[in-house]
């Protein structure tokens, strides 16, 4: 792809749009385009088709989406799923309407069934009921992929779905609520060690930055002992969901955002499945490790980077979540991308660019 190409970036600040950008410039491409929200509400139809209009991007990689943790899925299932299907539908159809021939659509593992067969291979797709938890947010996910699918087949454009993994790294929501498990965890053991400490100055500075249900950094100690009280913190111990025992695949931002750059770069429609193939499906790419780690050793490997030598209880009334998920990525592989993060290595970068991102706010 020429490096003058007229790339837009949906969501070009989040957590791996904001990487993808980076990793483009990197690479020396020089033409991007992105929007923030208050810019371009990626829900407004009209709005987004006037974008298009004016921009004329050449090729879209659109890692925008309505995304949150266990609780806020299974507390808001409307909002995932329609928000979700009219991002996509609205960025993707105007990608077609004005002639994208390239196009790298995000999703999201949780598309497979709750008990498919572990590691999951693309093929799995539809063969058994999803996870309840997060359905609305998977239909809509499946939905992405199979648009993309469908425009190859009926009109030969190159729209390449993949599915990474759960992601972490820099940018990432820490919402107590709202965000992935990797960030919220980290959130709450280093509150719960900053209170074990004392260290009132670093809570203060963590609330300022990233207040909880309003309050923020100027609030009575009182005031802040009892909101996150709500959420499992307090001083030397912090409460989990779940029991720790399931198993989960990690996959660094930074390397998402390779990956997504070499599908974009090197990958064809063509190459996600075998020639001759009369009814084709799950041309879709998972973008993970292949590697998995239980929540409990996960808290465990937060906790020593945090140097947290509190309580980490588990509260067994709240649900798991499926079991285990962990990707195939064979076909990954096959098409000359591998990962080189490991997640010990990857807890370490997060919590230092964590702890930056607060000193920064002193």
């Amino acid at each position: 792809m020429d490096k003058q190409t007229k790339i837009y970036v949906a969501g070009h600040r989040g957590l791996v749009g904001s990487a993808i950008w980076n990793n483009l410039q990197q690479k020396g491409y020089t033409n991007l385009v992105g929007r923030t929200h208050a810019e371009l509400d990626l829900l407004d139809g009209v709005a987004v088709r006037r974008f298009f209009d004016e921009e004329r991007p050449e090729a879209v990689i659109l890692a925008a989406a309505h995304v949150g943790g266990i609780m806020a899925n299974l507390t808001h299932r409307a909002d995932f799923i329609w928000q979700n299907l009219q991002i996509q539908q609205n960025v993707i159809g105007e990608s077609f309407r004005h002639g994208v021939q390239e196009l790298v659509f995000l999703g999201s593992t949780c598309i497979y069934p709750r008990e498919a067969p572990q590691p999951m291979k693309e093929d799995a797709l539809l063969t058994s009921p999803l996870e309840y938890t997060n359905e609305p947010y998977a239909i809509a996910k499946i939905a992405g992929l199979k648009m993309c699918e469908s425009f190859n087949l009926q009109y030969g454009t190159n729209y390449i779905a993949v599915m990474p993994t759960n992601l972490y790294g820099p940018n990432d929501n820490f919402h107590l609520e709202h965000s992935h498990v990797l960030p919220a965890m980290m959130r709450k053991i280093h509150l719960s060690k900053c209170l074990s400490d004392g260290d009132w100055e670093t809570v203060r500075r963590d609330l300022a930055l990233r207040p909880v249900e309003g309050v923020d950094g100027t609030a009575s100690e009182g005031d802040i002992l009892s909101v996150l009280s709500r959420y499992g913190i307090a001083p030397g111990v912090v409460t989990l969901w779940g029991t720790g025992t399931p198993l989960r695949e990690f996959l660094w931002s930074e390397e998402m955002a390779d990956a997504t750059v070499f599908v974009m770069e090197h990958v064809d429609f063509r190459d996600t499945f075998i020639p001759g193939t009369k009814e084709v499906r799950n041309c879709h790419i998972n973008i993970g490790t292949g590697k998995e780690i239980t929540i409990r050793r996960l808290s465990e490997l937060i906790a020593g980077t945090v140097g947290f030598r509190g309580e980490i209880r588990w509260d067994s009334t709240k649900p798991d979540g499926t079991m285990r998920k962990l990707t195939d990525v064979s076909k990954l592989h096959a098409l000359g991308w591998r990962h080189r993060i490991e997640v010990e290595e990857g807890v370490r970068r997060l919590y230092d660019w964590y702890m930056l991102s607060v000193a920064a706010k002193s």
